[in-house]
This record gives structure tokens, sequence and C-alpha cells, in this order.
């Protein structure tokens, strides 16, 4: 009977990118157990994957790391012998190792030679005896973080001598790569005559560092290469800089990789490659975007395809493409870029009416992320950037943009807002920072109102407006005392993306002749600013709730939060929050990994966390995706039995769009907002979602990487049969 393994690795640096997540995964469908070791929370770990923490095998914060090359190999090089040493057993295995089929060799001795010749022998894959004598010296070497290696070339070693003697000896950092790594391995491996326990070349490294893009290539290419011995596959994630260059950072269409991540259900534009060295990738930006929600992306100079496709995944934002030309002008004819940029988002299952082309400067509006990549500032003059900072931005845009040495664009930039510095680069002998800019204030246009007129003359005499810190206020808007409906809203939307300029639902409630009470933010502050607080605690002192018949608190994400922290100002009001978090406070739920923005905002009080203190409610009703973990997870902590959980499979975190295009998020928040809203209600509504593209595209992307393809042709047939949907027909093409 085959001996069942345990693979170990490790990771450091954020989120995974579809290449780790791909490899990871390859070993739960294939069913070796697998452990992935992290210092951090990661937030796209597939499921099946076993987590520990990297403390357990070595606690430490010391990463050391190559310089030259900006990489944390030397640390793994480190982790896996004490990996090894801790867990009988285990194999270690790189993250861009593919399980090519399940590892169980019956020798605790698990190494390949990587090169022909078979002397020299790689540590992407290894499993040594815990009690080994090879493990021993190998940790006794890596001890010492000046040693010279005997197995480095004699000039080398002989000019780390020189510095030893002057009083400068040379770090491990400093050093070729591969000192603890495949040449240290080596060394020891033919130093204990071990050869002959060594794996052939074809076990784990068929494609060599030298043939490694033969994965890009067409799928047969590394097919052919693949033999009956090889287990573990080492993808080299070298590979990465040719596809971050050449690729948008994602498999090349129709190579071997494009072949795996189909194979098992992985979705490249959802976790991008982010980079590789010091070489940034613009698909990686995605993860810089601060922002709770993006509506809207726009692409300025058509250099962003890549950060593009990512915002789409991770936020279900439109596109817009800006057509203009290097002085910031409609083109005579559309540009030749345009053409392949919606190609290439066709061709990644972006739904065709989410993209928009503009070339009517007049049609410009504010918009959520500006990508501006070798554009004005690089390669373009700044100046022309003018425009478009003051027609497209509102107080969080968020601008990713490249600005070369020497273009003025620093300072140009300097009377508009801030920026932040991600990574440098060098391009014609000349720096190229890429940034990311913020305006500093909301832009003023000539003849705008104000809000503070804008929520006065809405108050009347008969309401009030009380505005605050941190661009804070409430307005109340009085249609009688049978209902109250207390929304939670972000004063930027408010006066930059409703062209009514009203709070949200505003004309909704109205319409029902409800009276309102709008909550407003002045950014991302989920309300946490103590006067917000003081102002809920002052009505319900004053008894102004209690006027009302029947209270509602309303909010979506960071509203939805507040709509459930404040309910306790009004017992027995109703609650309708739609994905809301149930507190940011990083003690209670160290596994939410967004809104760093407001990580260190105090969530303690009797408006703290939204889970416990919503059991002053009545009802709580809560719609959420349940396969969104995050939002699944801060769902399951309302446990309350005042609380009904409306689940909104496949919908995503911005449900609230999904439901609108499908044309019931109407009578949702109508039917919640009135008490009508009972379960059977609610899941008779959702019935729509069946036609919706969104949906049939998760459940035929869930059948096929649950390895359910028949279920996925029957349903993509299905849902052909009724109209077209790009990504279903393609899915099909593939299967």
């Amino acid at each position: 009977m085959a001996r069942e393994r345990e693979v170990g690795t490790l990771w450091i640096g954020g989120s995974l990118s579809w290449l780790e997540q791909l490899c990871l995964k390859s070993f739960v469908d294939r069913g070796q157990k697998i452990t992935l070791f992290s210092y951090e929370d990661i937030p796209n770990v597939p499921e099946g994957v076993i987590r520990r923490d990297g403390r357990e095998v070595l606690d430490t914060d010391d990463f050391i790391k190559y310089e030259a090359k900006n990489s944390y190999a030397l640390f793994a090089d480190l982790f896996r012998l004490h990996m090894i040493k801790l867990n009988p057993g285990m194999i270690w295995i790189d993250t861009d190792v593919y399980c090519h089929r399940p590892m169980d060799y019956d020798d605790d001795y698990v190494m390949g030679f990587e090169l022909p010749g078979e002397h020299r022998v790689n540590n992407a894959v290894l499993g040594l005896p815990a009690d080994s004598l090879i493990l021993d010296d190998m940790l006794s070497f890596t001890e010492d973080r000046y040693s010279i290696a005997p197995f480095l070339p004699k000039k080398k070693q002989k000019e780390y001598r020189a510095a030893r003697d002057a009083g400068t000896p040379v770090h491990v950092s400093q050093q070729p790569w591969g000192v603890w790594g495949p040449m240290m391995v080596t060394h020891f491996v033919h130093a204990h005559g071990l050869a002959d326990k060594v794996q052939p070349l074809d076990a784990f490294y068929p494609v060599t560092f030298r043939e490694r893009t033969k994965f890009l290539r067409r799928a047969s290419v590394a097919e052919g290469m693949v033999t009956d011995r090889t287990t573990a596959l080492h993808l080299w994630a070298s590979n990465k800089r040719e596809m971050g260059k050449k690729h948008d950072g994602l498999p090349p269409k129709n190579s071997y990789l494009e072949m795996l991540v189909a194979r098992h259900g992985i979705r490249p534009g959802e976790a991008p490659l982010k980079g590789r060295g010091k070489a940034a990738f613009q698909g990686g930006l995605v993860d810089e975007i601060t922002l709770d929600q993006v509506e809207t992306f726009a692409d300025l100079s058509g250099q962003a395809r890549g950060l593009a496709l990512a915002a789409h995944s991770r936020f279900d934002c439109d596109i817009q493409l800006i057509d203009v030309n290097e002085k910031g002008q409609a083109p005579d004819k559309q540009s030749d870029w345009v053409g392949d940029y919606r190609g290439f988002l066709r061709d990644n299952d972006v739904p065709e009416d989410r993209v928009q082309v503009i070339r009517d400067l007049g049609k410009l509006r504010p918009v959520d992320v500006l990508a501006n990549l070798s554009g004005f500032g690089d390669r373009q003059k700044v100046k022309f950037l003018k425009p478009f900072l003051e027609t497209m931005t509102h107080a969080d845009t968020q601008v990713f943009m490249d600005v070369r040495k020497g273009s003025g664009a620093f300072p140009f930039l300097r009377d508009y807002g801030e920026n932040t510095l991600l990574s440098t680069r060098e391009e014609d002998g000349r720096e190229v920072s890429r940034i990311r800019f913020s305006r500093s204030a909301p832009p003023i246009q000539e003849n705008d109102e104000s809000w503070d007129a804008i929520a006065r003359r809405l108050a009347g005499d008969g309401g009030f407006y009380r505005p605050g810190p941190e661009g804070h206020s409430f307005l109340y808007v009085p249609r009688g005392d049978d209902t109250l409906v207390v929304t939670f809203d972000n004063l930027d939307i408010t006066m930059t993306k409703r062209e009514d300029r009203r709070p949200w639902g505003y004309g909704f409630i109205e319409a029902q002749g409800w009276s309102m009470l709008g909550v407003l933010a002045g950014g991302w502050t989920w309300y946490r600013e103590p006067w917000v607080s003081a102002q809920f605690d002052a009505l319900r002192d004053e008894g102004f709730f209690k006027r009302f018949r029947r209270v509602v608190f309303y909010g979506a994400s960071m509203g939805g939060y507040a709509a459930c922290a404040f309910c306790p100002a009004a017992p027995g009001a109703d609650v309708v929050a739609i994905s809301p978090q149930s507190t940011v406070d990083k003690s209670v739920v160290p596994w939410e990994t967004r809104y760093k923005v407001v990580w260190d905002r105090d969530f303690s009080g009797p408006y703290g966390d939204a889970a416990e203190v919503s059991r002053a409610a009545r009802r709580v009703s809560l719609i959420y995706d349940p396969y969104e973990p995050l939002d699944a997870g801060h769902a399951a902590r309302f446990t309350h039995d005042n609380v009904q959980h409306l689940r909104a499979p496949l919908l995503g975190h911005r449900l609230g769009t999904s439901l609108q295009q499908m044309g019931i998020l109407s009578p949702i928040i109508l039917g919640a907002l009135s008490g009508e809203l009972d379960e059977m209600a609610y899941y008779r509504l959702l019935r729509a979602r069946r036609d919706a593209p969104r949906y049939q595209r998760e459940l035929f992307n869930r059948a096929v990487a649950h390895g359910h393809k028949a279920l996925a042709r029957r349903l993509g047939e299905w849902v052909l049969a009724r109209g077209d949907n790009p990504a279903v027909r393609r899915g099909l093409r593939k299967l």
C-alpha cells in the first residue's frame, strides 16, 4: 500500500496570485494533504488547504531575503529545513510546484536532479529524514549568516575572505542566489554520498529552468515532456516576469498553464500576478486599491488592461476606456488600441455591456479608479492631465499613474492632492515612479451648491441638519410620524455620483410618504467618529425615535454595519443590512483583511460590535452572499433570535448592484422597509437570478471547479438555450 504523504509550503507577501492558487489547489484536487504556513492572514487561499502559523516552525520577524532580487527565497530556504526537522515525514514543495499526481514515495528522501547530467539537486521539492545527518549539517551551516561556503567558486571565496579580514564580511543576503538553496543541497547530498537517493530529472523538473517558457507555449509542448515518473511538476515562478511583460499577467492562450487553470477552476483575473523581484506588474495594483467599493474604473492611457480586468473581477465594476490623444483631446477616429483592449476584456469574460468607450469629453464624470499608466506625466506632458483630474475625480478617487523624473509631474500634482509611491523602475536612462494619487478635497466647480445649502433646504422648517467633524452630518426630512427610515451613506457619493445630490433612497422613501434620517460620512470612516455616537445618544434621550410608529435602519456594506450598530438608539426598530460587516476590530475579526483604512479606529462601546448590540432590534434582516467567505463570516456572527439570514448565493459583496440589474432590488427593499418581506417572499423574488448572467457564470464555474463536468455541460446548454452568455459559452468550449 502506498504511503500517504503530506506536503508543506510557505507564503510571504499578502494575497496569492493565480499561479500559487493553481499549485496549492492541484494538491487538494489530487487528494494530497497540503499545509500552507504563513506569518499573516492570506485572503484567497483555496478551500481544502490546511493553514498553520509559520511561528510554529520559526518564531521570528527576521525575514531575510536576497536584496539584489528583492526575494524571500532565502528565508524560504531556511524555513524548509526547520519545517522538515519539526514535521517528520512532511515533504517541502515550493508554491510554484504543481501536483501532476500524488507523491507517495516510501522513502523519506524526496529530492530531484534539476539538470541533465544528474549532479545539481534542486530544493523546490525536498524531503529528508528529520533525524538525518545531512539535515543537521545544513541547519548548522545556515546558523552563520556570514559563512564562506566551500562550494562557491574559488574566486568568490577569495573575495569573501578578503572582505572578512578587512572587517566587512559579506552577509548571506548579498551572496549568490541559491547559496542556501540548490547550491547548498547539491553540496551536502554529494558530501554524504546520497546521490542514489535523488529522483531522476523527469520526476520534478522534466521542463528545466532553461526550458521554462515552454509552459507558456501551446499545451502540447510541455505535455510531451512530462513522463509517467513525473509527480510534483515545477512550473518555475520566474515565468511570471514573461507573463507580466507580454501577457498582462495571465496564462497565454492555449498554453499549458491555461490548460491547468481551466482544469482546476482557477480564475486568473481575480488573482493577478503582482510582480517578480523588483518588477511590479500592473494587475497587481488591484491590491493597492484601498476603497471598499469601486463602481467605475477608467483607463485614460490604454495601458492598464490587466488592472482593469483585475478591478472588474474583484469589484464587479464598470470599465470606461477614455480615447484621447497625447494632448488630451478626442482623436478624429477611434484609436487602434481600443479594439484590442475591448477584445482582451471580452476574451476574459467581461460582459460587453460593462465596457464603455468615451470619446466625447463632455460625457466625462467622476470615477472611483482612474488609470494613467505610461501616460500623462510619463510619455505625455502632464499639463494635459488637468481637465481629467478636475472632471473625473471625487474626494475618494484613486489615480494610478507613472511619473518620469524631470517631467514636472510631482510639482503639478502637489496642487491637487497627495501621492503614495508604489514602485520605481528605470526606462531609457530615467527613473519612473509608479504612484497612487488621491485628491485632498473634492473638485470645486463653479456655481455648485454646497452640501450644507442642499441639506438645509431639504430639511425645511420642520426638519434639521447637523454637520459634524470629518464630513459627517445628520439630515432629518419629516413626512409624518408613521415610519422613519434611517439610512447611512457616503457624502462624497451623494455629491459626485448622484445627479440629484440626494442621500441614498431619498426619492424612494419620499414616494412612500415616510420620514427620513440620513446619516452621512465624509469618507470610509465606518461612522466611528465619536460625534456620530453622541448624536444618536442625544436623539435617543430627547425621545426623537419614539414619536414614530415604526423605525427602520438601512445600509449596505459600511452602511450595513452602521445600521446594525446604531439601532440600539431606537430599541425595537427593524434593520435591513446588505453585505454588512459585524465589526472591523481586528482583535474580534482577525480574518477580515479588507478595509485597512479603518483598522486603527475604535470599535468598542454601546454602538461597537454590530453583531452583539443589534439584539436591541425587533428584527435584523441580513442579505448576503454565503459564498463570499468574509461576508459569510460576518453574517455568522449575528446569532441572536431576531436575525433573519437571507442568502443571495453567488451574487458577490456588491449584490445590491446585481439585484438592481435583475429588477428586484426595489421590491426587496420596499418589502423589507415596510416589514412585509418574509423568507418565502424574498426567495420567490430571488428566482430572477436564474436569468442573471453573473449568477449563471458563477454557477457554471463552480460546477467546473468541483469537477462536475457533466453537470456543467447540462447547465451551460440550458443557459445558452435561453440566450447568449459569453463566459458560459467559452467555458463550454474548454470542456
